[in-house]
C-alpha cells in the first residue's frame, strides 16, 4: 500500500485551503458537469437556445469574444471552469511565492474570472473547429416553427406541456416545451409533432399522425 508523503499531504492541504476553496470547487464542478454530460444525465444546453432577437450589440460582441456560441453552453462551462480553477490555483501559488501570503479572494476571484475568459474563447473556437458538429448558431426561436419535434419526456396535453427535442436548419438540437394546439390531442413520449406556433416559451403543435399506426417490424 502506498503511503502518502509529506509533499502529497501539503499539496492536498494547499488545494483545500480557504484561499483556494473557490478555485478547487470550480474544478470539482467542472468534473461533475463533464461526467453528467458523458452519462447523459443532463441535455445539451446550447447558446442557440438564447433568443437572438435584436441587432448585434456590445453584449453580442462580448459573448463572441468569450467563445459563447461556438460550442454547446455546458461544454463552454466545462472549459471555463477548468481554466478558472487552474488559473486561480496558479495565481494564488504565485502570489504566495512573491508576497509570502495568498491573495484576498475578493480580489483574486474577479481577476481570475476575467483572465480566464480570453483563453476560454480561444479554446472554444478550437474545439468548434476540431468538432464542427458541436458549433452552435444563434437563431430566433420563432424559426423553429414549421419544424418537426420529438417528445422526449412526459405526455403533453393542452395546458400541460412536455419537453421535446427539435433540430434546426443548422443541425443544432434545441430542448423546448410543447403542448397540443387543440384540447382533444395529447402527445406521448417518442411521438413526432409539427410545431405550428409559439406562445412565449411554449410551442403549440399538431401530431404528425403516424405515431399510433400499426408498425410492421
Amino acid at each position: 500500500m502506498a503511503v502518502a508523503t509529506r509533499q502529497d499531504i501539503a499539496m492536498v492541504d494547499q488545494i483545500f485551503a480557504p484561499e483556494n476553496a473557490i478555485f478547487s470547487a470550480a474544478l470539482l464542478l467542472m468534473l461533475l458537469v463533464g461526467a453528467m454530460q458523458v452519462t447523459g444525465l443532463v441535455g445539451d444546453l446550447d447558446a442557440a437556445d438564447l433568443d437572438a432577437d435584436g441587432d448585434v450589440g456590445l453584449a453580442d460582441a462580448v459573448l463572441a469574444w468569450a467563445g459563447i456560441g461556438r460550442v454547446p453552453l455546458l461544454m463552454w462551462l466545462v472549459i471555463f471552469l477548468a481554466l478558472f480553477g487552474g488559473l486561480g490555483l496558479g495565481l494564488q501559488q504565485l502570489t504566495t511565492a512573491l508576497t509570502g501570503s495568498p491573495g484576498d479572494n475578493f480580489l483574486m476571484v474577479p481577476i481570475t474570472a476575467v483572465a480566464a475568459l480570453p483563453p476560454t474563447g480561444v479554446a472554444a473556437r478550437l474545439v468548434g473547429r476540431i468538432f464542427p458538429s458541436l458549433e452552435t448558431t444563434a437563431i430566433d426561436r420563432d424559426e423553429l416553427v414549421g419544424l418537426y419535434a420529438e417528445i422526449s419526456i412526459g405526455t403533453a396535453r393542452a395546458g400541460n406541456p412536455a419537453r421535446a427535442r427539435v433540430v434546426d436548419a443548422h443541425g443544432q438540437a434545441h430542448q423546448i416545451m410543447v403542448e397540443p394546439d387543440t384540447d382533444d390531442q395529447k402527445f406521448e413520449t417518442g411521438e413526432t409533432v409539427l410545431l405550428v406556433k409559439r406562445e412565449g416559451e411554449i410551442f403549440k403543435a399538431y401530431s404528425r399522425g403516424d405515431f399510433y399506426l400499426p408498425r410492421l417490424d
